[in-house]
């Protein structure tokens, strides 16, 4: 196979296949919570409902809890992967992450939570990728299958 997106049409929806990098392996599958606003892990997230609280993020008030979260990375203080370590403690962490920026924070806390995660995309996730969406995220081969909800 190349790394080509690949795009065909199973069950009435179209899949796509993103190929990146591995951060934590493991496979997950849900649905997908996209945002291109970074997460605040620290004052932004509440780990005991999976709820991100961030006054002015776009998804404030929604639920990560169970889902495919799609965002660039973290933002704020190094407390971020204790926040996401609790949410997986407290069974309310996303169900695997896809993400595209890279930093130490944003991979603890996807180690902290054992949180099968890919970054470093041949495509933009973003453009892709709809809230919405049932995203399988296998971290140990690197790849993330998108079918568009109809």
């Amino acid at each position: 196979m190349t790394s080509e997106i690949l795009e065909n049409a199973i069950a009435g929806g179209r899949t796509i296949i993103l190929r990146g990098r591995k951060v934590v392996g493991g496979t997950a599958e849900a649905e997908a919570l996209v945002t291109r606003q970074t997460i605040s892990g620290w004052g932004g997230v509440d780990p005991m409902t999976g709820t991100i609280i961030e006054l002015r993020h776009e998804l404030c008030g929604q639920c990560f809890s169970g889902k495919v979260l799609v965002f660039p990375g973290a933002k704020g203080s190094s407390g971020w992967s204790t926040i996401f370590h609790t949410a997986r403690l407290a069974g309310t962490a996303p169900a695997a992450m896809v993400f595209t920026v890279m930093t130490t924070k944003i991979a603890m806390g996807a180690v902290a939570m054992h949180c099968p995660s890919v970054t470093d995309f041949d495509r933009d996730p973003f453009e892709v990728i709809e809230t919405g969406d049932r995203v399988r995220v296998d971290g140990d081969a690197g790849i993330v299958e998108i079918t568009k909800r109809k």
